[in-house]
């Protein structure tokens, strides 16, 4: 399903590139911290969801998703590929299924849950991770998922679920991006912005829960 070329940062105190077009030569250093609990609000053209990120089962992951979202990478990015029974794809500034932020990751498996509506999995290059292209699971052809289960997840949609759904049911045309496949969305939703939340750090001594 998924990379895109390098733009190397500038040297010494320059930013780090921030938007759609930015591109990374390798994925980020880890910045999540231990024991606090991540979810991304994802604001579309067609409403909003919120996602609970997997970050203690696949931290790789989770943690280039939260830093492709604080440097608005995924702003004005839309939903390019939409299979109504299967899943939902965003995450590529090219939007057709080659983009990505310059880097790619690797897989974090087995996944920690079956695939089905709801969870929020990254796409795959080959045998790596996509760096940035993720698919939300939207009908029962996802269950076909779990007998060759290859996608490293990042979370599961707790609310707002009806808005993916109404993105996967709008109208379709032939995608020549993907054999002509039913599946270009005719008037695509756009991500507008991607806000994550960040709560809680886990007591010494105690066990974590949850992602």
């Amino acid at each position: 399903m998924l990379a895109g070329g390098l733009l190397l940062a500038g040297c010494g105190t320059s930013p780090d590139p921030t938007g759609p077009g930015a591109r990374w030569p390798h994925p980020p250093a880890m910045t999540l911290v231990p024991g606090s609990r991540y979810q991304a609000v994802v604001r579309t053209s067609a409403g909003s969801f919120t996602i609970r990120l997997f970050a203690r089962q696949d931290p790789a992951a989770v943690n280039s998703f939260v830093f492709l979202a604080r440097h608005r990478f995924y702003d004005g990015d839309r939903f390019f590929r939409v299979l109504p029974s299967l899943f939902i794809q965003a995450g590529d500034p090219l939007n057709d299924g080659r983009g990505g932020p310059g880097y790619r990751l690797p897989p974090e498996l087995p996944p920690p849950f079956p695939y089905q509506p709801g969870i929020v999995a990254l796409a795959r290059q080959g045998r790596a991770n996509s760096g940035s292209q993720f698919f939300i699971c939207t009908g029962p052809a996802a269950d076909a998922l779990n007998h060759s289960p290859v996608y490293t997840e990042l979370g599961r949609v707790t609310s707002g679920m009806a808005v993916v759904e109404a993105i996967a049911h709008g109208p379709l045309g032939p995608n020549p991006d993907y054999g002509g496949e039913l599946s270009r969305p005719r008037d695509p939703v756009r991500i507008l912005s991607v806000t994550i939340l960040q709560s809680g750090s886990r007591p010494p001594g105690r066990a974590r829960q949850g992602g």
